[in-house]
């Protein structure tokens, strides 16, 4: 609170205290108090007049038709007097109050003070209150998740969310390559949307792989969210409370959902336990679920619609608000997957195959106006303007582009653009034109640049005879259960398994032996190896057990010898010579690993180890380690880590890994080298060492195939798609024990060939598809980002803002938030933290960050560690991360975003602009119906201060004088505003009708496509059930046509501006 409203508080308590006094002693008490005598003289003559006044307002018994009055017994309940019925004895007074007619007499009545008091304001303040004010009524030009997670700050994974909060619907395809981020990029996408509406439900669902590694669980933890992996009886509880209650259980509002569950029984519902009917599932769900958000992961598994997964989330999306699929598939249009997977996100505009091939004709066109943007040459209006009108003139361009307002918008922009800087930020505008560019955001990592020059070498060791006997005994081993088995079934990809450990360690094989025998494995383990091992790996294993048995003891007997483990010591050496001494070493299995890390720490090496059983905090502990400088006591020089151990950490200050084995799947290749090659890496190269054994499967897969297909030299395009097909081909070959080794080196090789003309047919048809669905990635990403931030949301104004509604709550003279550094400390007494306690909203389940507030504020803790800053929440995971979704900053924000109007005296050097005072006032107009949105308008008179009025702000300071508006000046103000506003209002209310007319068109073809296809579902049914479902699917279609008309006329009725003055002063320019 600033030293004037404390003045003025104390002044006001005086004054109490002397209002009945003489003048005599009125001097004396100001004397005593060493406050100006005028003053109290004057605080005294105002509160006199405020009491007499009041008293005249009591008293009064008369009100007229129209007049705001109050309830004398509860003054905040304000009505308006619709009718007057005199009496000989007492005027009674229909009064519009909660929504209905009340009849009161003129003894209930108060005259009604709705008029916002303005409050005198320091720069500090009006700065705290813009804040909240952007906070409390979020606009679309900003972004509220910059500064949201606990994450590196990287431009392009925003790119989603611009997308995102300028769609006409919250639904997006995230199709970016692997290694750039999707995981990040969807919690950003969530965090934006809390900032602007309440995020009560979201659903994960992704493969049993991710959820047995954890992925969504760590990541979202980036995002101090907490979700919870829903089990097979989980599910069920969830689907019969949503039959019970119509929503979703709250005990489960963070969920995340494996594939493997949505099968016949969520869709049709659960076999009773004794007989008799189904239970309801997805499918005859009276009211299905409906989340908030729905994130689907590796949403390319879900491009078959005739598979239950499809159906099943076809379901929840269509009753989702918001959903996001993240795949890697590649954009292809020869393929069905991108129009399944588009269709299942938005099939009221990608209604079938046919319309999705016409949606995609004006692109060409459209690709063809950008680029006459983007060139500016003399006649680039006139290129501009023809190609967009050929593209209006094709099948889908006449329907739905020409009718369109924002086409019509950029038609008349690019014929009105007058100079290079309105021309270039026409560019984003005409690529949003494209067919398909609200629904797809796709990022390759050749578009953001290549982070670094990789350098691989191989290092080839032999086996000792000694060990070449054990590895052979096992290939014996494998080719006798190929015969048995003919090439199938689970022992044969076990068989592969210990072969892939012994390639890797024959040190390790033992204790993976005993391991795999006595069934210890855990599931994390088995990701850790293979994606496939989750279910697989130990069945079987009774049927060769003897066998098994047998190899190891074998293997028991080897010396201690190992070229392998002496080369990586030698590598080990050699890079502790260099500056960056650190080096990370992959492996697969977890006991080649811990047999790596014993015979570091003989040579005194300083290691760490991190697998998928680590648990977080220990992963960052040793993060930080390996971070170090080599001159620190706590740096570790070798880190030592398999793909699941390193998953969501990022090693860019390391320059050099090894694979001490290779995975056969090259995307974990290349997820192992995307750890050190990525994003603020400083090398300009990075050292791969791939230590291999001639003679093993694992060698002629690594020279034949992955060498060649140049997965270590850079990050090859494509997809999880291509590069899982290789793994599973890969593996095809090397089990195929019906080949000789020359005709498997051959096989691999032809897999090669094949896989690198289908990586560059892919890469070629890529940069022309990126061209026809509007996916390549702006040049002007950081632009973008920059002209989406604002200054009052970054952190230094969150604190500000937080800091001010502190000291005004708790009443204290400065804020109770300390440090000097990014770090901060929250210091608050028990009293203190009891008053700041949340309310709870009834119904709605507390969030982790609402539950670890409130745990502070009712527990005994004086203290809290907190930062606004991301960088330093990312690196202390331990301290409080106040963002703008935390409770205390949404708290405040709805403190200070009150009704009352800021009076601020202001100046600011401000060379160019015309000098002297300027009266202004800054408007909140609030955009209803059909486009909401939310903005501050500043009215000045001068037209050229007014278009940088806002930036001026950021540098202004108090002004000596205290110069404040007087009412004349405010009514010009109000004058020009409505100027202003009547235009905007009109424009908002023309375009809410065209918006309208343009969806309803495009509602009532979808509806009849849509209806066309699930009748034609329905009659081809040979199942009852079947059947049932699709009858249910038309009536619910049906009935969500009917609603989603109503829906739009509801919105287009209530097309307004609502506007209100929040800030008023005068700024001072000094030359």
């Amino acid at each position: 609170m600033s030293p004037r409203v404390t003045d003025d508080h104390a002044l006001a308590l005086l004054a109490e205290g002397v209002l009945d006094a003489s003048p005599e002693e009125i001097v004396r008490v100001a004397i005593d108090n060493g406050v100006d005598v005028a003053a109290l003289e004057t605080k005294v003559r105002a509160m006199i007049e405020a009491r007499v006044a009041a008293a005249a307002q009591s008293e009064r018994t008369d009100f007229s038709v129209g007049e705001t009055v109050a309830l004398r017994s509860d003054p905040k309940r304000v009505g308006v007097v619709t009718a007057i019925a005199p009496s000989n004895r007492a005027t009674r007074y229909s009064v519009f109050i909660d929504r209905r007619v009340e009849t009161l007499y003129a003894s209930q009545l108060l005259p009604a003070d709705i008029a916002p008091a303005a409050m005198g304001a320091t720069v500090n303040e009006l700065n705290a209150r813009l804040t909240a004010l952007q906070l409390a009524a979020p606009s679309l030009a900003n972004l509220y998740s910059l500064q949201s997670g606990r994450i590196d700050f990287i431009p392009y994974q925003f790119r989603p969310v611009l997308k995102f909060i300028r769609a006409d619907r919250p639904r997006l395809l995230v199709a970016d390559e692997v290694g750039v981020g999707k995981t990040i990029e969807a919690g950003l996408l969530l965090r934006e949307l809390q900032a602007r509406r309440p995020l009560r439900s979201v659903l994960v669902v992704c493969s049993k792989a991710l959820v047995v590694e954890e992925k969504w669980h760590r990541e979202m933890r980036r995002f101090d969210e907490e979700f919870v992996t829903l089990s097979g009886t989980d599910l069920r509880h969830c689907l019969d409370q949503t039959d019970l209650d119509g929503e979703w259980p709250e005990r489960h509002a963070r969920a995340i959902l494996p594939f493997s569950l949505i099968n016949e029984n969520l869709l049709h519902g659960y076999p009773m336990r004794r007989g008799g009917t189904r239970s309801k599932g997805l499918a005859t769900l009276d009211t299905p679920p409906r989340f908030d958000l729905l994130i689907v992961d590796e949403a390319h598994n879900a491009r078959n619609t005739d598979t239950n997964l499809h159906q099943g989330l076809r379901i929840l999306a269509d009753n989702a608000e918001a959903v996001v699929l993240v795949t890697a598939t590649p954009i292809q249009l020869g393929t069905g997957d991108l129009f399944s997977l588009l269709n299942l996100l938005r099939p009221d505009l990608v209604i079938d195959r046919p319309t999705f091939e016409r949606m995609a004709a004006p692109n060409s066109e459209i690709n063809a106006a950008v680029a006459a943007v983007r060139g500016g040459q003399l006649d680039w209006q006139e290129k501009a303007l023809e190609n967009l009108r050929r593209a209006a003139a094709t099948d889908w361009g006449r329907v739905m582009l020409a009718p369109s307002p924002e086409y019509r918008a950029v038609m008349a922009a690019i014929g009105e653009t007058r100079d290079d800087d309105g021309r270039v930020r026409l560019i984003q505008r005409v690529e949003a034109l494209h067919s398909f560019a609200s629904m797809i955001s796709r990022t390759r990592r050749r578009d953001i640049g290549e982070f670094t020059t990789r350098k691989p070498q191989t290092v080839a060791v032999p086996f000792t005879s000694e060990q070449q006997t054990v590895h052979d005994a096992i290939l014996e081993v494998q080719r006798a259960v190929y015969q048995r088995t003919h090439g199938t079934g689970p022992l044969g990809f076990l068989m592969t398994t210990i072969r892939r450990q012994a390639a890797s360690s024959l040190h390790g094989l033992v204790p993976f032996l005993e391991t795999i025998l006595t069934r210890r494995l855990t599931d994390i383990e088995r990701v850790e190896i293979d994606d496939e091992a989750v279910d697989v790996l130990d069945n079987g294993i009774d049927a060769i057990r003897d066998e098994i048995a047998a190899v190891l003891a074998q293997a028991r007997l080897l010396a201690p010898t190992d070229p392998k483990l002496e080369r990586l010591l030698t590598i080990v050496a050699e890079k502790g010579m260099m500056a960056n001494r650190r080096l990370l070493v992959f492996s697969a299995f977890r006991h080649t690993l811990a047999y790596v890390e014993t015979a570091l720490r003989l040579q005194g090496v300083r290691v760490g180890l991190i697998h998928g059983d680590v648990g977080d905090d220990d992963r960052r502990v040793l993060r930080r380690a390996f971070a170090l400088e080599p001159d620190d006591p706590d740096a570790i020089d070798v880190l030592l880590s398999s793909e699941v151990g390193s998953e969501g950490l990022d090693f860019q200050f390391c320059d050099a890994l090894v694979n001490y084995d290779i995975p056969w799947n090259p995307m974990r290749i290349e997820q192992r080298i995307g750890r050190i090659d990525r994003y603020g890496q400083t090398s300009e190269t990075v050292a791969i060492y791939n230590l291999v054994t001639p003679g093993t499967v694992d060698f002629d897969i690594y020279e034949r195939c992955l060498l060649r297909i140049g997965i270590f030299e850079r990050a090859i395009g494509g997809s999880e798609a291509i590069l899982g097909e290789i793994a599973t081909r890969l593996q095809q070959v090397a089990e195929d024990f019906s080949l000789t080794p020359s005709e498997r080196q051959v096989r691999l090789q032809q897999l090669a060939d094949n896989e690198i003309r289908q990586i560059a047919e892919t890469e070629a048809l890529e940069e022309r598809e990126a061209e026809l669905f509007g996916v390549r990635v702006s040049r002007r990403i950081d632009d973008e980002i920059a002209e989406a931030s604002s200054r009052w949301l970054e952190p230094e104004a969150l604190e500000r803002l937080i800091g001010l509604y502190l000291e005004r709550t708790l009443e204290v003279g400065r804020t109770p938030i300390s440090g000097q550094g990014p770090a901060k400390t929250l210091r608050l007494s028990t009293e203190a933290r009891r008053r700041l306690v949340p309310q709870r909203t009834r119904g709605v389940r507390p969030n982790l960050l609402d539950r670890e507030w409130e745990g502070w504020l009712r527990g005994d803790q004086q203290t809290l560690g907190l930062t606004f800053d991301r960088a330093t929440a990312n690196t202390d995971r331990k301290l409080s991360f106040v963002t703008p979704v935390h409770p205390l900053t949404q708290a405040a924000a709805r403190a200070l975003a009150g009704d009352e109007e800021v009076h601020v005296s202001l100046a600011v050097q401000a060379p160019g602009l015309p000098p002297g005072c300027h009266p202004f006032a800054i408007y909140q107009w609030q955009l209803v119906g059909l486009k909401e949105d939310a903005i501050l308008v500043p009215v000045v008179a001068d037209a050229e201060i007014a278009r940088v009025f806002m930036d001026l702000l950021l540098s202004a300071r108090d002004a000596p004088s205290g110069t404040l508006p007087t009412m004349s000046m405010l009514e010009a103000l109000d004058s020009w505003h409505h100027d202003l506003w009547l235009e905007r209002r009109a424009a908002h209310i023309a375009q809410a009708a065209e918006i309208a007319r343009f969806r309803r068109d495009s509602l009532n073809a979808s509806h009849r496509a849509r209806l066309a296809v699930l009748e034609e579902q329905a009659a081809l049914a040979s199942e009852e059930r079947i059947r049932r479902m699709r009858t249910a699917q038309i009536s619910r279609a049906a009935a969500d046509f009917l609603e989603a008309l109503a829906s739009l006329a509801r919105d287009e009725a209530r097309a307004d501006i609502l506007a209100r003055r929040v800030v008023a002063g005068v700024i001072e320019l000094e030359g």
